[in-house]
């Protein structure tokens, strides 16, 4: 690898500034929740509440996997609204509510706490969750390549919170059943808390949350020009999370037919179109990825297929195969770095095209092709051999650009990568 390409050192805090403060957070809600539900309700609160996280976390997984994002940023967002967020929201909404009508609070409402339940949490709790996406998008740019970045940081950073909630209000109702006495499923507080909060509705609060990382993520994707647009719409995305958040804690007060009516004509309309977006989002970025390569296969980065291959679903998964037929475990993760690393790149590429990528772009395209080029022998060759073992016979035919990069666009007076760097 040249050295004009080695990776150019980008300024991060400790890990101790950053871990260190919601590590206390998780020590003071843990204990909090505790207190509340007890010892056993809180062992048997953390064992439910554990349930639906594999499920949800392959699904955020399979919706960030083209242009997956780096780990510890993922599980940052989920900490952070597992311990930060949830601590907000304890300290908050009992200080608003005492603030508002002079009256003490309780970490779990009664039924009758409208004032909390509709008006005071959304806010505290969407705010909370939220906030790591507006972090990552000012502090990770470089990772946060638009709509799908938003809606699965906010995704994550929801259902850590709803994880730690889910703790808090399952905990709580074993240990209510056990100090009524209550015997059998019928009557059971535990059972019912279950049933809607892990297999009813398990996307809520990630569906809530996700309204905000979505806009943000839009935000984003717009020219400097649009000003307004790109302050207003995560405000709007915020008050749309905030308002679906009140509608579907004031169907709690509801008769069954009243909540099962909200259930039915609002919060799985919004996560269909929500999930309809997100798919949508993946085939925009991997057609990104055939339109953009192509400039990189004509300055010699890229071998010609490979923009056609990187930009297939199909045959990303069957290169990794073949890598870890043909190199084990390291070549299968090898080719899946370089996939990542190429899908940035079109990404990357294409902000800057639409003029959004900000003047480090050059450096951060430099890192993005060194990170390729430490793969290139194993990558490359496995996925045009995938390629053509699929039957999409790809080789020597690499699509032109629908709009090649113009002169203009490019940041630092650049058109496209220059060969001779390598």
């Amino acid at each position: 690898m040249p050295h004009a390409l080695a990776p150019r050192p980008a300024f991060s805090p400790s890990p101790v500034l950053i871990w260190g403060p919601l590590a206390g957070c998780a020590l003071i809600v843990a204990l909090v929740i505790r207190h509340e539900a007890g010892a056993e309700g809180f062992a048997s609160g953390v064992g439910l509440a554990l349930l639906p996280l594999p499920f949800i976390a392959l699904i955020f997984a399979r919706l960030d996997a083209v242009a997956p994002k780096p780990t510890r940023a993922l599980l940052f967002a989920f900490v952070w609204g597992a311990c930060a967020a949830t601590f907000l929201a304890l300290v908050m909404n009992g200080v608003l509510l005492r603030w508002i009508t002079g009256a003490s609070d309780t970490v779990t409402p009664a039924h009758d706490d409208m004032l909390r339940i509709v008006l005071l949490a959304p806010v505290v709790e969407e705010v909370g969750k939220g906030a790591v996406v507006l972090l990552l998008f000012l502090y990770r740019p470089v990772v946060f390549h638009g709509v799908l970045a938003g809606l699965v940081t906010a995704g994550l950073s929801a259902t850590g919170f709803a994880f730690t909630e889910n703790v808090l209000y399952l905990g709580s109702a074993v240990t209510q059943d056990r100090m009524a006495g209550t015997a059998g499923m019928i009557n059971s507080t535990a059972v019912v808390t279950f049933v809607v909060r892990i297999l009813v509705a398990p996307f809520a609060h990630p569906v809530f949350t996700a309204l905000t990382g979505a806009a943000i993520g839009l935000a984003a994707t717009l020219p400097p020009e649009a000003r307004r647009w790109r302050r207003g719409l995560p405000v709007l995305g915020l008050a749309a999370a905030i308002a679906l958040h009140s509608v579907w804690n004031a169907s709690t007060a509801l008769s069954f037919f009243g909540f099962a009516a909200v259930y039915v004509l609002v919060m799985l309309p919004v996560f269909a179109l929500l999930s309809r977006w997100a798919l949508r989002e993946r085939r925009r970025q991997l057609r990104s990825v055939r339109r953009t390569l192509p400039v990189y296969t004509e300055a010699g980065w890229l071998s010609d297929g490979e923009p056609d291959a990187l930009g297939s679903l199909q045959a990303r998964g069957a290169s990794r195969r073949l890598a870890r037929r043909r190199h084990g475990a390291a070549g299968a993760r090898a080719v899946a770095d370089y996939q990542a690393a190429a899908t940035s790149l079109a990404l990357l590429r294409e902000r800057a095209d639409q003029g959004v990528a900000g003047d480090d772009f050059p450096a951060h395209e430099r890192d993005l092709l060194a990170r390729m080029w430490r793969h290139r022998d194993v990558a490359a060759a496995t996925i045009l051999s995938a390629a053509r073992s699929a039957g999409r016979r790809s080789a020597g035919r690499a699509p032109a650009p629908t709009a090649a990069p113009p002169r203009a666009a490019a940041p630092a007076g650049r058109t496209r990568p220059d060969r001779r760097a390598r």
